[in-house]
């Protein structure tokens, strides 16, 4: 699971079911893992990153680190 995974623009990344940008993808067998897509989703997530620590004083909102 990724915290800021909806956010990455990704189809196999599906999104959670909350108010957060969370998006997974659920593997049950290690040959479904791709080198690949794993180094590209690690990269985004520490580009595409999303205010989680200030949202209770933004009431909810969330609003995306530059």
């Amino acid at each position: 699971m990724f915290w800021s995974g909806a956010s990455f623009d990704e189809d196999k990344l599906q999104p959670g079911t909350g108010k957060f940008k969370d998006a997974s993808m659920i593997f049950t067998d290690p040959d479904q893992i791709k080198l690949a897509d794993m180094k590209r989703w690690i990269k985004k997530s520490k580009v595409i990153q999303w205010d989680y620590k200030n949202v209770a004083k933004r009431k909810g909102k969330l609003v995306r680190l530059k």
